[in-house]
């Protein structure tokens, strides 16, 4: 008989051991998941955070630095100022070489 109890109880571990670790809503690959899933947020929201600050930085050069206007000015919108020229290099067309089309490869 005590035999018996000594075994139904080990079952009773066994068993509980099981369901902690593999099933149930709090089981330990649960959890685990659910930390990683923190740890990948709370990097998200430090990295979001960053791009808040930097923005709101360059918000308020904006705002009081009329040398960071000019340089976006300049930039952005080709704005140049009274008596400037302004020099634009633009890539080669490709109107002088070949096609491909008419390009035979030697050996066919």
């Amino acid at each position: 008989m005590r035999r018996l109890k000594k075994t139904v109880l080990l079952i009773i571990v066994l068993l509980a051991g099981y369901y902690a670790v593999f099933s149930g809503e709090y089981s330990w690959f649960a959890l685990q998941k659910a930390r990683t899933e923190v740890e990948q947020t709370q990097a998200e929201l430090t990295e979001k955070s960053r791009q808040i600050d930097s923005l709101v930085a360059l918000a308020d050069s904006m705002r009081s630095d009329s040398g960071m206007l000019e340089r976006i000015a300049r930039e952005r919108f080709g704005m140049i100022r009274d008596g400037e020229t302004l020099y634009r290099f633009a890539e080669p067309s490709n109107s002088l070489s070949p096609s491909l089309d008419s390009v035979r490869i030697k050996g066919r």
